[in-house]
């Protein structure tokens, strides 16, 4: 890259130089960074007022010193004019004064008609403000992801107009809290939408357009979690990003902050989490002062938190400063009339992601209706999911459902409808029709459940009976790969 041409000085009126040279000191005081301006041989010539604030030193103590003999005697631990003079170019650098405050300094040079340097004029900034210029950068930077990742998991989010009555009374009861500002604990078997209903809470909340984010307590190592929640202060620790990082507290700052499954949260982390729930306020890692913040918490757990505090793993404080509103969701296999839409629900939202056109034969989610779920809405979208993905077919059929929903459902295969292509020709008798069945459905089985063993466990035979029944129509071993 080749260097920019000095730049010529411009030419000036007798009148307006005498006004400039008359007035010029005072506008140097205008500016908001620091000023000081010395001859190629480095003599101060000039320094203004917003010098004198950000370093400490006075002008008359500097004006018509050498810089170098001012870096001699400790006034500041180093000075760019020789290096600018010599280069012919911009330089910076970070300069410690006597006074303790540490500048950054942005030497140019001013050159004369013959292209050599006359001055050398310096713009001196405090690296306290550039430095909190630069966290708030980094900080709009991080809310910026957190919020990409937000929009993306609120599209992606479950919400159906409940059918079921137990449903429709929690509704009403999330209405109801949702207008306070009082903090939420959710109760309920794994997967049974508490991250959903925490942002349906958000969502009917005067918060609503804040920021909503969600800290599963789980995910994040035992060791990290205070950092996670509340951020730290440049140089906290060894390893730790030296502009510091801001916590998920300060970023759900005038919002929503759901700290999922709550009840894994370590004692010592319990402590300090009441700090900030009583307090209204949270302090970074490594910092001397608490910054003030104002999140709404809603909280959620699997597990029986009353039962934790009496074996010692929870604390009692905690536990009752978070009973506030404590609501209790219900798992899927008690809201039956609310599983055809869910089913449908994420039927459509993996045909739109993979772009396909997957049914539900009427068999199939006859089955589905009358499973446990004991997974709940997860187990639900990850079979739905799964289905998408690996079933080839356009409609899903009982083939294609996991055999534990096959083994522990009410619903059974009639002969008729298996298909088995048993003809009806004359001169066999029932006995002879009978084996023929009995032995397609044997076939059927062992084609369902992957493997002999496994349809002899499930229908409660042995592997023998099998053997010799599927023999009399003429199906060896070797056919079945055996």
């Amino acid at each position: 890259m080749s260097q920019e041409a000095p730049r010529k000085p411009r030419r000036i009126l007798p009148r307006q130089k005498y006004l400039i040279s008359s007035y010029l000191c005072h506008v140097f005081d205008t500016m908001s960074d620091g000023l000081y301006i010395t001859n190629k041989e480095g003599e101060t010539l000039s320094v203004n007022v917003m010098y004198e604030n950000l370093t400490g030193l006075k002008g008359e103590d500097l004006i018509g010193k050498n810089v170098n003999d001012l870096v001699d005697k400790g006034v500041f631990d180093l000075a760019l004019n020789s290096k600018v003079v010599k280069t012919k170019s911009s330089a910076t650098a970070v300069q410690m004064t006597e006074k303790g405050r540490k500048v950054v300094l942005m030497a140019h040079p001013i050159f004369d008609y013959d292209e050599d340097v006359e001055l050398v004029v310096t713009f001196v900034r405090d690296i306290a403000l550039i430095s909190q210029l630069k966290d708030q950068v980094a900080s709009q930077k991080q809310l910026i992801e957190q919020y990409k990742q937000e929009i993306h998991q609120k599209s992606e989010s479950l919400y159906l107009e409940p059918s079921s009555q137990v449903m429709i009374n929690l509704f009403s009861q999330i209405e109801q809290v949702a207008k306070t500002d009082a903090t939420i604990l959710f109760l309920g078997e794994t997967g049974v939408g508490k991250d959903i209903m925490a942002r349906e809470v958000h969502e009917k909340s005067p918060r609503k357009g804040q920021p909503f984010f969600k800290v599963d307590c789980t995910c994040i190592p035992e060791n990290l979690i205070e950092s996670e929640l509340f951020g730290y202060a440049p140089g906290a620790f060894s390893g730790a990003d030296s502009r510091g990082k801001i916590g998920m507290f300060e970023m759900a700052d005038k919002g929503t902050l759901f700290l999922d499954e709550i009840g894994e949260l370590p004692l010592s982390m319990q402590s300090k989490l009441l700090r900030a729930l009583q307090n209204s306020e949270i302090q970074r890692v490594g910092a001397t002062k608490a910054k003030k913040i104002d999140v709404r918490i809603i909280a959620a757990t699997n597990r029986d938190l009353e039962e934790e505090v009496r074996e010692g793993r929870f604390r009692s404080d905690l536990f009752y400063r978070l009973q506030v509103a404590v609501i209790q969701i219900p798992p899927l296999r008690d809201r039956g009339e609310d599983i055809p839409a869910m089913l449908h629900f994420f039927r459509k939202r993996f045909n739109t992601k993979y772009k396909r056109n997957l049914q539900i034969s009427a068999k199939a989610e006859e089955v589905m209706l009358s499973y446990r779920w004991d997974g709940n809405i997860r187990e639900m979208e990850n079979l739905m999911h799964s289905l998408a993905v690996t079933n080839k077919d356009e409609r899903v059929e009982l083939k294609h459902l996991p055999n534990r929903m096959l083994n522990f459902s009410p619903v059974r295969c009639e002969p008729a409808q298996l298909d088995f292509g048993v003809e009806q020709e004359e001169g066999k008798d029932l006995k002879t029709i009978m084996a023929e069945i009995e032995a397609k459905y044997l076939q059927h089985a062992i084609e369902r459940y992957g493997s002999i063993t496994k349809a002899a466990e499930v229908l409660q035979v042995n592997r023998t009976t099998i053997f010799r029944k599927l023999k009399k129509i003429g199906i060896t071993k070797e056919d079945l790969g055996e």
